[in-house]
């Protein structure tokens, strides 16, 4: 975790990491067969696919992140963007914290790729070694939530600051023990889903993250009904209110989990517990996820001290957890919809080509990833910039969520959307080792990058208001993301060769131009609009619904003019499409 709450360490095979634990893997094929004489060169051809399945995949990760989001909004009506919801959101990161030491990274660095191979080659298809991984993960996952509701009170201590009061902590604590036995629900969901995507089976880890935030939308609903929405201190919340958010919150995991049994069955999987886990080859497994281990290790120290220093914020009524949360999620979605489903497309491509040791053709797609997510980002980087403010007010201030909530909320959306475009091209470049395969230098240069995010954040933090610390946590997130981004061109460089550094530039340059344009743009419009810095909710919506409209086309439009390819191409598509 890099960042924010759900940051992945994901490995290999085009792998899409949710908040709540499910693990896909893409099954669309990569190149399509020529039908006519008249096809396109292999060039063109390997463009076009990429650019389709990046279409197909952005399609159907929409619903479950749409819905993901519509659960994010109905917590934060329900607890407010005080001290209650900032204490949700701290023992929430609880038992995705231990799932991520124990199963997270290593899951799709490893333990994904040794289940492909084992189904391949293993005479049963790896259902016996599947059936031995799942009953070692079963015993170790239910260990482990014992171990985590004894250390409860440390872990809060841990992500909690010693500056909070007896009620706060009482309270985060109150709420881990509910939600740390998700441990063992997401690691299960986690397991099950990659059985299933290894049989070549999609359709269920795709749709059961949509039961888990349908149970938790209904919670908070209820939550609502029952004791309404409105600001209320850690000492007010009563047993009653806890049972019911953390108890809605827990079931949730547990029904996605209970929702892919079947699915296990119609691919001809049986459940059978086998203990002689020698025959899991632990040794290999340890060595193999020794450097994602280490990987996700550092990433939690920082995800220690952002908590840290967000809690401090809170206690001084600033955004704390609960609305940094809110708006990295922003910024996942954006991440999520386009460049996961760019790198889940291009993924396949670069491992077949290190694995034939083809790295100009690895180069080829690396830098073409590059300029494709910076140019398709870039726009969105912009809207959430120009239009922070109706953003905030549009899709937050409701319920226990205030006016001043969403205020603060518009601060940490304008800084964070610098962040966007560095965060997904340092996860594309980190991808690019996986695919050599090599686990081992993006743990190394985690190291650092965490340092210096670390320090960043403090120095920012010690700087400037409390009212400032979630802004200033984004910025330290940014400056780690860039360096992470370069630091691994740096180290790639005599692994593949050159990545086309000059055309890169260019297309960032062109995109700069008309990311700039299109933001003056918007900001006169925004100008001319009613409402100012403190828009009612209609002029809000107003304000998005005008100044993205104009944001986008006039992005569309310079970027037409400056003839940036990766646009250009992906209009003639659409273009191809709507004319058919």
């Amino acid at each position: 975790m890099s960042g924010g709450l759900y940051r992945s360490a994901n490995a290999g095979w085009g792998n899409d990491h949710r908040p709540d634990g499910a693990t896909y893997i893409s099954a669309e094929p990569l190149n399509q067969p020529a039908l006519e004489s008249t096809a396109p060169p292999p060039e063109q051809v390997a463009e076009t696919s990429a650019a389709t399945n990046s279409a197909v995949m952005a399609i159907g990760s929409l619903v479950s992140r749409g819905t993901g989001f519509l659960r994010t909004l109905a917590l934060t009506a329900a607890l407010g963007g005080a001290l209650v919801g900032d204490a949700y959101t701290t023992a929430q990161i609880l038992p995705g914290m231990v799932y991520e030491f124990l199963l997270g990274g290593i899951l799709t660095s490893v333990l994904i790729p040794v289940l492909v191979r084992r189904r391949k080659a293993d005479a049963d298809g790896g259902q016996a070694y599947a059936q031995r991984l799942l009953t070692l993960a079963v015993l170790a996952l239910g260990v482990a939530v014992l171990l985590a509701l004894l250390g409860a009170p440390v872990l809060t201590a841990l992500y909690g600051s010693d500056q909070s009061s007896g009620d706060y902590r009482e309270l985060v604590t109150a709420l881990s023990y509910l939600m740390l036995p998700m441990i063992f629900f997401t690691g299960l969901s986690a397991l099950i889903s990659a059985v299933l995507n290894t049989r070549g089976h999609f359709a269920a880890p795709m749709w059961a993250p949509i039961l888990n935030n349908l149970v938790v939308i209904g919670t908070a609903g209820l939550y609502i009904a029952i004791f309404g929405a409105e600001i209320i201190d850690p000492d007010e919340m009563t047993t009653g209110r806890v049972l019911l958010i953390g108890g809605g919150t827990l079931l949730g995991v547990a029904i996605q989990s209970v929702g892919l049994l079947p699915a296990l069955r119609k691919v001809g999987f049986r459940w059978k517990l086998r203990f002689d886990f020698r025959a899991l080859g632990l040794a290999e497994l340890g060595r193999l996820g020794g450097w994602m281990f280490c990987y996700v290790a550092v990433s939690q120290i920082g995800l220690i001290v952002l908590f840290n220093l967000l809690n401090r914020a809170g206690q001084e009524n600033a955004a704390g957890p609960l609305i940094y949360n809110n708006v990295f999620l922003l910024l996942m979605m954006a991440h999520g919809i386009i460049a996961v489903s760019i790198i889940t497309a291009l993924m396949p491509r670069m491992s077949a080509a290190a694995a034939d040791g083809r790295y100009t053709d690895l180069a080829a797609d690396l830098s073409r990833g590059t300029r494709t997510v910076s140019a398709v980002l870039a726009p969105i980087a912009v809207c959430y910039a120009v239009l922070a403010t109706p953003l905030a007010t549009t899709l937050f201030q409701y319920g226990a969520f205030s006016a001043a909530n969403a205020e603060a909320t518009s601060l940490v959306l304008l800084v964070a959307a610098v962040a966007l475009v560095p965060f997904a091209v340092s996860q594309l470049f980190t991808f690019a080792f996986y695919a050599l395969p090599d686990t081992r230098t993006p743990a190394l240069i985690n190291i650092p990058v965490v340092a210096l995010r670390i320090g960043v954040q403090i120095v920012l933090f010690a700087a400037f208001s409390a009212s400032f610390a979630a802004a200033g946590m984004m910025i330290g997130n940014a400056v780690s993301y860039l360096a992470a981004a370069i630091a691994s061109a740096w180290l790639l460089r005599p692994r593949v060769g050159r990545i086309g550094l000059g055309a890169i530039v260019r297309t960032l340059g062109r995109v700069l131009v008309a990311a700039a344009g299109a933001a003056l743009v918007g900001l006169l419009v925004i100008w001319l609009l009613p409402g100012d810095d403190t828009p009612s909710r209609l002029e809000a919506i107003v304000q998005l619904v005008v100044g993205g409209a104009v944001i986008g086309g006039t992005y569309l439009g310079l970027a037409m003019l400056l003839r940036i390819s990766e646009i250009t191409e992906v209009v003639g598509m659409v273009r191809r499409r709507l004319g058919r």
